[in-house]
């Protein structure tokens, strides 16, 4: 029988780790609003998803921070931070360029190869954290863009969205290949998630 009081795990929780879970839960909020706009096709509902994945990215920002100000962190606390991630960076933007209207066949074999490409960034990162910083405390460069990079194409959704380009209105329209749709727009997707991958290294900041 465990013995372990409940929430015994949550007490070891990190300041910087609250600001990772707030990070996740603005990803879920976002996921969240892009079914609501597909319920009710009020485009609010799209401006709330957008915002909400920028909220994640300054949790995401602030966790770091506080981390290094703390000096407190944890192999948990990178493997929260990239679970927050994918949900944020990755799966939102994936649902909410669906929801915006890339829902050809092809469309959605690209949205599920940018998180693919956003989980093996992820991983990838997790396991060279250590060589990358040479053995100090702080990765020097970043091997890949970093998935928060996916906020950029999420802004661009809500510009879309502002200006009515959503759904069949979408910009650059839409081709039909071997019967099946595919939006242009979406391989902005298919570039970021080959640069996320790629051996490109950026410095950090």
């Amino acid at each position: 029988m465990n013995t372990q009081k409940p929430f015994a795990m949550i007490r070891e929780f990190h300041l910087a780790d609250w600001f990772t879970l707030g990070n996740a839960v603005c990803g879920t909020g976002a996921l969240f609003s892009t079914m609501t706009y597909l319920e009710t096709g009020l485009v609010q509902h799209v401006y709330f998803a957008c915002a909400l994945v920028l909220a994640a990215l300054v949790f995401d920002v602030l966790d770091g921070r506080i981390a290094r100000w703390r000096q407190k962190t944890s192999a948990m606390g990178r493997e929260l931070d990239s679970l927050a991630d994918i949900i944020s960076f990755g799966v939102a933007p994936a649902v909410i360029a669906y929801g915006c209207g890339m829902q050809g066949l092809y469309d959605r074999i690209v949205l599920t190869c940018f998180v693919a490409c956003g989980v093996s960034r992820l991983a990838r990162y997790n396991v060279t954290a250590e060589s990358l910083s040479d053995g100090g405390d702080k990765v020097k460069y970043f091997e890949g863009t970093p998935i928060p990079t996916s906020v950029v194409l999420v802004m661009l959704l809500a510009w879309a969205a502002s200006q009515g380009a959503v759904g069949e209105s979408m910009w650059l329209g839409k081709v039909i290949i071997g019967g099946f749709t595919l939006h242009p727009l979406v391989l902005l997707f298919a570039l970021s998630g080959s640069l996320m991958v790629s051996r490109i290294r950026l410095p950090k900041l």
